[in-house]
């Protein structure tokens, strides 16, 4: 059975003047329909440079990704990204944003009124309806990542590429769009592909976590199942011994990798 999503041997390299770096090297990955996958590693091993490769915005030097078995090369709307900084144009309001993609990707399959419900309803997901005539200024970090969020979804992605979308908000409010988000995918069954620097969240949210080495030339070194059942309560996980000894097993091989950047 063919994967929805694969990664097929991909490598990449950068070159600045006489210096060539190889960032990336042999990284391989299937993904089915419906996982959410978080990426997890020391800065510097490709994280973000792979995840641009899969949305487009980074062509590899060598391998590439299928989608749906059909290869992908550049940026599509069957692949939405959410930056860590919401990227929410400032003179438009928290409505318009969300609509300029509804009316990019379907403009030629939805009329102008099932255009507005369909803003509508991907603002209502994210509970910012209420916000729809607010600009950027006017709202809260949080809130913004949820329009960010909504303008993805109202794009109908194949795959929702996550970009550490939660790294620059407090505690609370990165605690409060990690349920909002295990509840989207919960109803959406969406497939998800996740970097992150913070293990409680890949193990919080993820069926499986890739753990990468440390770069140059960084690779996959282990994928880690997360058999715990959705929904997922991050109380009641705090005492479980599935969620304790997966978290464990990211924090050794992270201790590891660190060991060797010190030994370097």
């Amino acid at each position: 059975m063919q994967p929805y999503l694969k990664l097929d041997y991909i490598g990449k390299t950068f070159t600045r003047g006489a210096v060539t770096t190889e960032v990336l090297k042999d990284v391989c990955l299937d993904i089915a329909r419906g996982d959410y996958v978080s990426i997890i590693g020391h800065s510097g091993c490709g994280k973000s440079t792979l995840l641009n490769i899969v949305a487009g915005l980074t062509r590899a030097t060598v391998g590439g990704v299928l989608l749906e078995n059909r290869e992908v090369n550049s940026p599509g709307p069957d692949r939405a990204v959410v930056f860590q900084n919401h990227s929410l144009l400032p003179w438009l309001t928290v409505y318009q944003n969300v609509q300029l993609g509804v009316d990019k990707v379907f403009a030629k399959t939805k009329s102008r009124a099932e255009r507005h419900d369909w803003t509508m309803h991907n603002l209502n997901l994210v509970q910012m309806a209420h916000a729809k005539d607010k600009r950027p200024s006017e709202i809260s970090g949080g809130m913004k990542q949820r329009v960010g969020i909504a303008r993805a979804l109202a794009m109908e992605p194949k795959v929702l590429l996550l970009d550490e979308p939660f790294g620059a908000l407090d505690a609370l409010t990165r605690a409060h769009l990690q349920d909002s988000v295990m509840a989207l995918h919960q109803k959406l069954n969406n497939t998800i592909l996740m970097i992150t620097h913070d293990v409680d969240e890949a193990v919080l949210l993820s069926d499986r976590i890739v753990m990468m080495t440390n770069g140059p030339s960084a690779r996959i070194g282990e994928v880690l199942e997360v058999p715990l059942p959705h929904p997922r309560n991050r109380l009641e996980l705090a005492s479980n011994p599935t969620y304790l000894k997966c978290r464990q097993r990211v924090l050794e091989f992270l201790y590891e990798r660190h060991r060797f950047v010190e030994a370097a």
